[in-house]
């Protein structure tokens, strides 16, 4: 675990509990204590710990009547039992009740020190796949970055600097330009690499909606809510949290998000605990956000908690220099539609274009060409009529990307014989989300029957 291990000590020995207190935070853990087994229960209702050492024979309530509750908790902490040697039957018992271990007092602080490391992992292993049953991602693409252009080799030098380190960075650029996709880089090359990547849209879903996917609800906190679920925060803990679009976040959400990113601390929606994590947080957006300070509609004190490192991705048409490179390695990463190559005209009508979608709107010109194209060779008939002909300041971006998002739709759907599974699948998106789209769009069955 990258960030220090929570640990509660329950143990009615004063002395005994001072030392493992003062050794274990020397150890590099948080540590707290308690005396008995009701302040042990009490402490377990106010704060969320990774492990409890849990001594079996306390006042008021012993071990194993605090271990019996604590199986009862949606989320228990991984439990460490402490014992004395003639007291090894009750430790057999606790273990099947769900203790992570077991050690007989005396123990060593470095034994003690090593099991409680490794109680820590497991409880987060748990936890991870709590997070991704409740989220189910599905697979997610690598972060190469294709680039001649020397404004986006400027961007990657910055990125390579920042990477290592655990400031945020804001990515700035148009819709398209692959601010995702650097995201992705800056996590890989961190020392959170072998933790989640966990990436939320802030303006794809309502406030309450948005606020439960990313701090998780408890069971009944609304309508719905029929058990516990963890929030995407909890799934990033120990590795990257990236708020794409973050400049369309409501503003009472932005408030929740500034506390959560200055304490490392939140609260599930519905619940009365303080969670903590520690994640590393990038944030992108399209929009200027000096000017929506002015107006209100960006608070200024998370604006400056989220700019540590600007990095600006530069617009496809600055970049015209990539088109035929990204275009060429489009047509390699679409070879399950059929294996194609681009025909000298289709390259020069791509370069020709301004691309108001970016890099996004090449990948799915490309992808279109691919699945309509007949021969082995893509010809320009292929390519989406605006790209043929009408330049960027005379088409509509938002209609034309939209227009083209319905024609690959309606072509994929052709293609798998209108199975939605399969189409989804290709798409790379979720089957619920291409049925919205295709209510959204109003296609119709015949388009593709």
């Amino acid at each position: 675990m990258s960030r220090r291990i929570r640990v509660l000590v329950a143990d009615d020995e004063r002395n005994l509990r001072e030392l493992m207190v003062r050794e274990l935070g020397r150890k590099g853990h948080e540590v707290d204590d308690v005396g008995d087994g009701e302040a042990a229960l009490a402490r377990l209702q106010e704060a969320s710990y990774d492990v409890v050492v849990l001594d079996m024979k306390m006042p008021k309530r012993e071990g194993i009547e605090v271990l019996r509750e604590l199986q009862a908790l949606a989320e228990p902490p991984q439990v460490i039992v402490m014992t004395g040697f003639q007291e090894v039957s009750t430790a057999v018992e606790a273990m099947k009740l769900g203790a992570y271990d077991y050690l007989t007092k005396p123990t060593k602080i470095e034994e003690l020190d090593i099991v409680i490391r490794k109680a820590a992992e497991k409880g987060q292993l748990v936890r991870d796949n709590e997070a991704l049953r409740a989220h189910a991602p599905g697979g997610e693409p690598a972060s190469g970055i294709l680039t001649k252009s020397a404004a986006m080799q400027a961007a990657l030098r910055i990125i390579d600097r920042v990477a290592p380190t655990d400031s945020a960075v804001l990515i700035l650029g148009d819709s398209g330009t692959g601010k995702e996709l650097v995201a992705r880089a800056i996590h890989e090359l961190s020392h959170r690499a072998q933790r989640p990547f966990v990436p939320i849209h802030c303006g794809a879903l309502p406030r309450e909606v948005f606020e439960s996917e990313l701090f998780g609800h408890e069971k009944g906190a609304f309508t719905g809510a029929v058990g516990t679920k963890p929030g995407l925060v909890e799934l990033a803990d120990g590795g990257t949290l990236f708020l794409d679009e973050i400049g369309e976040m409501e503003p009472d959400s932005q408030v929740k998000v500034l506390r959560a990113l200055e304490t490392g601390t939140f609260f599930r929606v519905g619940g009365t605990r303080p969670r903590r994590v520690d994640v590393r947080l990038v944030a992108a957006t399209n929009r200027d956000l000096a000017e929506a300070m002015k107006t209100g509609a960006f608070r200024q004190d998370l604006y400056f908690r989220i700019n540590t490192i600007a990095v600006k991705l530069p617009p496809l048409r600055e970049r015209r220099e990539d088109i035929a490179l990204l275009a060429t390695h489009f047509v390699g990463t679409t070879a399950a539609y059929g294996v194609k190559r681009l025909s000298p005209r289709v390259l020069a009508a791509l370069e020709a274009y301004d691309w108001p979608g970016n890099v996004r709107e090449l990948l799915h010109a490309i992808e279109r060409a691919v699945i309509l194209s007949k021969g082995e060779e893509i010809q320009p008939e292929d390519l989406p009529p605006e790209v043929l002909g009408a330049p960027a300041a005379a088409a509509s971006p938002g209609g034309s990307l939209e227009q083209m998002e319905r024609q690959h739709i309606v072509a994929t759907l052709r293609q798998v014989g209108g199975h939605r599974g399969k189409a989804a699948a290709l798409l790379a998106i979720d089957p619920k989300t291409l049925y919205r789209k295709i209510i959204a769009y109003g296609i119709a069955h015949d388009e593709w029957a």
